[in-house]
C-alpha cells in the first residue's frame, strides 16, 4: 500500500505492484512541505497524527484485515517518515478496538 500523496518519481503505475494507494491518509502538502523544509519530525508526527481522518483509517484497517501490509513510500529517511507514523497509529487503533482484526 502507497501511502504519500503523490506518485514516486521514476515508478510507472503499469509496472509497480502497489495494491493500494492511500493518499487519502497521507499528510497534507502544507505539512509534508514545513517537514521537508524543517526537518522537526517530532512536531511533523503530532501534526500529522491531528489531522488524519479515524474514519479513513478505520475503513483502511476493515480493507486490509485479511492479511499483512506493506506501507511503501518515497521517503529516503527511513527513520522519520509518514509511514512510521501511520504504523504506529495503525496499531494504536487495532488495539483500542480490541484487536479486532
Amino acid at each position: 500500500m502507497l501511502v504519500d500523496r503523490l506518485w514516486p518519481r521514476g515508478l510507472r503505475k503499469e509496472q509497480a505492484r502497489v495494491d493500494l494507494w492511500a493518499k487519502e491518509l497521507a499528510p497534507s502538502a502544507n505539512l509534508r512541505q514545513r517537514f521537508h523544509q524543517k526537518g522537526d519530525f517530532t512536531a511533523f508526527r503530532k501534526e500529522y497524527r491531528q489531522e488524519i481522518d479515524r474514519k479513513a483509517l478505520d475503513n483502511l484497517l476493515e480493507r486490509v484485515k485479511p492479511g499483512p501490509v506493506t506501507l511503501l513510500y518515497a521517503s529516503k529517511n527511513e527513520r522519520e517518515n509518514n509511514a512510521l507514523v501511520l504504523m504506529q497509529l495503525m496499531q494504536e487503533r487495532i488495539e483500542f478496538r480490541g484487536g479486532r482484526d
